[in-house]
């Protein structure tokens, strides 16, 4: 069968989505090319179920997944032009690398951007997406509605801030749940269970938010006044705006330097 869909990159976003496309048969595997220098279990995977390796022969190629590390993108594209489909669309999940760019880079091609969340590995991710081009976009949708929450966004520049907000979040959830954790042992309940009461706390918590009730009202529902939770909210809210806000635009202003 012809390759189709072709992913360039199998780091970690781009093996997290290629397990989800496997999970979920988004994109089959008979039809999948993958551009990457290493031999990973998921590529394995994928070959085993069908999907070609480095292939040479990309004159069918409709749709490209830009998977690469920003720094790398040219060099790991450089010479596919001349083999790729002058209509074939060209999907980024890469941070910082504007559409602008990716126009250029591949002669005029219609380009979206798309930042996941490493969860689309599971088809539980978000996926925020930008273009200007109504197929390009129709191309992302096709790729990612099967494996994540997908919300569109105004500008390319939106790309970044969610970048640093949704792209990055995950790994700032992850250290809440650690540090809340290790506040627990460090009075006196063992490693094991001071992580389990936090990770569960946290999914149960996540799951009230997935109900659609407003977090301030879930906050209230808990702190109840002059309780054990108030107490603990006035240390920790005082601070936690100010921080996630700096948080978020250290990661912003990484995203522009990246960018160039």
């Amino acid at each position: 069968m012809a390759v189709t869909t072709l992913l360039i990159g199998c780091g970690r976003l781009g093996g997290a989505i290629l397990s989800g496309w496997r999970r979920s048969g988004a994109v089959e595997m008979r039809s999948l090319g993958i551009l990457t220098p290493s031999d990973k279990p998921i590529v394995r995977a994928a070959v085993a179920d069908g999907a070609a390796m480095n292939p040479q022969d990309l004159s069918a190629v409709s749709r490209v997944v830009l998977a690469v590390k920003p720094a790398k993108w040219r060099e790991a594209t450089e010479g596919l032009l001349t083999g790729l489909p002058t209509e074939a669309v060209i999907v980024s999940v890469m941070a910082a690398v504007p559409i602008s760019a990716l126009a250029h880079g591949f002669a005029a091609r219609p380009v979206a951007r798309v930042m996941p969340t490493t969860a689309v590995s599971a088809a539980l991710g978000v996926a925020t997406c930008y273009a200007k081009d109504p197929e390009a976009l129709q191309a992302a949708h096709a790729l990612f509605d099967p494996i994540a929450t997908t919300m569109d966004v105004d500008s390319d520049s939106l790309i970044d801030v969610a970048t640093a907000l949704s792209g990055s979040g995950a790994a700032y959830a992850y250290a809440f749940v650690r540090d809340l954790a290790q506040a627990g042992a460090r009075r006196g309940l063992t490693a094991d269970q001071a992580l389990t009461l936090a990770r569960l706390t946290v999914v149960g918590a996540l799951a009230r938010v997935e109900e659609g009730t407003d977090p301030t009202a879930l906050i209230a529902e808990v702190a109840s006044p002059g309780g054990t939770t108030e107490a603990g909210l006035k240390v920790l809210e005082p601070d936690l705006e100010a921080l996630l806000d700096r948080t978020v635009e250290a990661a912003l202003e990484r995203a522009r330097v990246l960018s160039g």
